[in-house]
């Protein structure tokens, strides 16, 4: 009979661990993505490594350098996306864990009170000489499901998934804050040159204006040219508060971006010092895939959701459970651990399968296989925005050198122009109006010329963060 015993536990546990092999739910596979060959725009013609070119070695204004170091340690946000990646191990660690057995110890005593009309009373008192019965007990419970449909390791590889995902999202983090402390930067400096250019149109004007209202006190022009000269310095002079606006604002926003209250900015040089290192690396947007950590969150996240997928599926399947227990058990305090008299076992095997519950197990299925599509879409769309982003900032830094080269030459014309003007005018060869048009014209090339060199040096950082770049 106990030899019997035995072989049926034997020939369940082997169940078990049979059945325990299977697995539901179909392994992770990547979407098709379909992608170009090559960008759109020809990709400039560098070195392969430089997509891991170290910010610290991309930017070179010192300054900049130190600002971009202290928001990378003080950034509130990304303080609050490291928490969350703290939260999302210990999410992984106890996923880990799933397989575990769960071990429970209980120890209790108790003492029951018979009725002195009962049966119970009535052989107490015959047998134990009292009316009260003890109960002194210490048990060990086991419990353990088996993993029969791999829901374990789908929890655990969800989990995983979600941990890398959550790297991912911090390194993207990283990256985009290294991008928008550097542009703030930039912009700092070209507003900075808008007012040197301001204070230069300022002198300017105002040598222009005193020579006409010279030439107005002796008739020889009429108050018409006058307000026209005036009406050309308060242009220029309209530039100076709101470039110190602008200026205060940004001061204000990278401050911020550093982890601090707003304060002033120190900065040095011109936006042409301050040009990062030109280097980008060639390639296929294919390779954007092991570079680009958002899109490499994307994909963790169509991994999760895969994960979740066969969870929702498992769920609809039968659960096999064992709870042995072995423990001690006497109804008198001095014999509690009299063993192997107060030894008591037992051994439980438990058969859970679903069978209505008004479609709900089958709806979250679905559910889940949709929320797993919209990841898969969602990845593929990360993608073609990475691919599209490489795009937009190699086209503007192209042509951006195409511009500078026009409007320096534009430039030359202009100061030419407005030099030439003044000089003519001061002869008698030329009237006001080719002067102030002269120089109106200078003051709002050079503005342009400024604009055109922030917007190449945001691109230029545009492409840096788009490749991938960003790391130590």
């Amino acid at each position: 009979m106990h030899s019997s015993r035995l072989h049926t536990i034997g020939w369940t546990l082997g169940l078990l661990c049979f059945v325990a092999s299977c697995n539901v739910g179909k392994r992770y596979s990547r979407p098709a993505l379909d992608m170009p060959s090559e960008y759109s725009q020809p990709v400039l013609s560098l070195t392969a490594d430089t997509v891991v070119l170290p910010w610290k070695t991309f930017f070179k204004d010192p300054i900049l350098l130190d600002l971009i170091d202290r928001a990378l340690e003080k950034n509130n946000d990304l303080a609050v996306a490291l928490l969350n990646m703290q939260q999302v191990d210990l999410t992984y660690q106890r996923a880990k864990r799933e397989l575990l057995p769960i071990l429970n110890l209980q120890v209790g005593a108790s003492r029951n009170w018979f009725s002195s009309n009962s049966l119970n009373g009535s052989l107490g008192e015959q047998f134990l000489g009292s009316d009260f019965l003890d109960d002194y007990s210490a048990t060990l419970q086991l419990q353990w499901e088996a993993d029969i449909w791999g829901k374990a390791k789908k929890q655990k590889e969800e989990a995983l998934a979600q941990y890398f995902a959550q790297q991912e999202n911090v390194a993207a983090l990283r990256t985009r804050i290294i991008a928008q402390v550097a542009q703030a930067y930039y912009n700092l400096l070209a507003l900075d040159e808008q007012v040197d250019v301001a204070h230069k149109n300022i002198e300017m004007s105002t040598v222009t204006l005193q020579m006409i209202e010279l030439q107005y006190q002796s008739a020889q022009v009429n108050s018409l040219a006058v307000d026209q000269a005036n009406a050309q310095k308060k242009t220029a002079e309209l530039l100076l508060p709101l470039a110190k606006q602008q200026i205060a604002v940004q001061e204000h926003a990278l401050s911020i971006l550093c982890g601090q209250y707003p304060a002033p900015v120190s900065r040095t040089g011109s936006l042409k010092e301050a040009t990062p290192t030109a280097l980008f690396a060639s390639g296929v947007p294919a390779a954007l895939l092991s570079r680009r950590p958002d899109v490499k969150a994307a994909e963790f996240a169509v991994v999760a959701a895969n994960a979740r997928t066969g969870l929702a599926q498992a769920a609809m399947y039968p659960t096999i459970s064992l709870s042995p227990s072995i423990g001690a058990n006497s109804f008198e305090f001095n014999s509690w651990f009299d063993l192997p008299g107060s030894l008591v076992k037992n051994v439980g095997a438990n058969l859970t399968q679903p069978l209505f519950q008004k479609g709900a197990l089958k709806t979250a299925h679905e559910i889940a296989k949709l929320e797993q599509q919209k990841a898969a879409v969602q990845f593929k769309q990360s993608v073609m925005t990475a691919v599209a982003e490489v795009s937009d900032a190699l086209a503007i830094v192209s042509h951006s050198d195409e511009r500078l080269v026009l409007i320096a030459e534009k430039t030359a014309s202009l100061s030419k122009a407005s030099n030439d003007a003044l000089l003519l005018y001061q002869n008698g060869m030329a009237n006001y109006l080719e002067v102030i048009t002269a120089q109106s014209n200078a003051l709002q090339n050079e503005l342009d010329a400024i604009a055109i060199h922030r917007d190449k040096l945001q691109a230029m950082t545009d492409l840096y963060r788009a490749l991938g770049g960003g790391v130590e």
